[in-house]
């Protein structure tokens, strides 16, 4: 079993930073690959990034490729995602994940945090 809470988000100005933190409990976080996933107002839950167990792999989606940057610290069991350059089209409800590998869909995910709320203003 894994337990996941996140947090970091808040209400930023367009152009501004946030970097959230998920915590992980649970003795297999070092062995799991963990995304990041968001959903927008009235919009279905969207992948935004992931990354391998020990953090060598990462993939982002296109929308944030460049300005989002996922990593890891398993010795702290925390994923962090930290968000530059952020745009209006970036609010949501930020949700972090765990998987034995790595997924691009939400289906591929066995753990989930109750989501952090970003919201960017222009």
């Amino acid at each position: 079993q894994v337990q996941l809470v996140e947090s970091g988000g808040g209400l930023v100005q367009a152009g501004g930073s946030l970097r959230l933190s998920c915590a992980a409990s649970g003795r297999t976080f070092g062995a799991n690959a963990m995304g990041w996933f968001r959903q927008p107002p009235g919009k279905e839950r969207e992948f935004v990034a992931a990354i391998g167990w020990n953090g060598a792999r990462t993939y982002y989606a296109d929308s944030v490729k460049g300005r989002f940057t996922i990593s890891r610290d398993n010795a702290k069991n925390t994923v962090y995602l930290e968000m530059n350059s952020l745009k209006p089209e970036d609010t949501a409800v930020y949700y972090c994940c765990a998987a034995a590998i790595i997924h691009f869909s939400q289906k591929g995910y066995d753990y989930w945090g109750q989501g952090t709320q970003v919201a960017v203003s222009s």
